[in-house]
Order: C-alpha cells, then sequence, then structure tokens
C-alpha cells in the first residue's frame, strides 16, 4: 500500500496536471494505478483532489494574504499545489500543523528548486 507520503506527491502531480489543462477522471485514475496508489489512499487522494479543486479559491485567498507581494501568480506551480495542499490539510482536515509543514518542505525538497523548502515554510508557517 502506498504511503501518505506517496499520496500527498500523487496529489500534487494531480494539481499540477489539472493546472497544466492535462487533467481528466480518465487521467487521475490512470496515473494513481500507475503510482500504485490503491484502496483507501486512492479514495482519499481523489477526495483531496476534488475538494481542494472546489475550495481552490478560498485556499488562494489565504496563500495570497501570507505572500508579501500578494501575487499568486508568481509562486510556481508546483509550489502552489504543495500550498494548496498543505492549507487544505491545515482548514479542513485538521492534520497537526508540524506533521503537515514538515511534508510540505519535504515534498519541496523533492519537487522544486532550493529555495523552496524555505518559501513553503515561510508561508505555511504564518497561516493561522
Amino acid at each position: 500500500m502506498a504511503t501518505r507520503h506517496q499520496a500527498r506527491e500523487a496529489i500534487i502531480s494531480l494539481l499540477y496536471a489539472y493546472e497544466m489543462g492535462t487533467n481528466s477522471d480518465e487521467f487521475t485514475s490512470e496515473f494513481l494505478e500507475e503510482k500504485k496508489i490503491r484502496n483507501e489512499r486512492r479514495n482519499d487522494a481523489i477526495k483531496a483532489f476534488d475538494e481542494i479543486l472546489a475550495k481552490q479559491q478560498e485556499i488562494d485567498e489565504i496563500i495570497k494574504a501570507n505572500l508579501k507581494d500578494n501575487d499568486l501568480e508568481k509562486v510556481g506551480m508546483v509550489e502552489r499545489a504543495i500550498l494548496r495542499l498543505g492549507i487544505y490539510e491545515m482548514k479542513y482536515l485538521k492534520i497537526d500543523r508540524p506533521v503537515i509543514i514538515n511534508e510540505a518542505i519535504e515534498l519541496a525538497k523533492e519537487l522544486c528548486s532550493d529555495s523552496s523548502p524555505r518559501f513553503i515554510n515561510g508561508v505555511l508557517a504564518n497561516i493561522k
């Protein structure tokens, strides 16, 4: 069974694909199968992805409020996806903040530039 970390990576990839315009139910299903995200983790990943999209405007407003220049478009797409997932988990799943922030930093280390982990940490740590 896939780990939560692997499921989070998949959600970030799906959010990225959605933003790039490359998403459908078929794509989502095939992608999760390819990444071996199955059973309960698969259901949780799909639910999180769908809910993040449904709440994206609200989540993005939280991100903007915590950016120095308030310009979300300047944030890289992968970083935006990590922030959206982190805020979703904080606000709607009520997962412990240190766990969310640590996980987001680790994802940024794996998927983004060298400066991204610090940026991600700064934004998520400021969210009330």
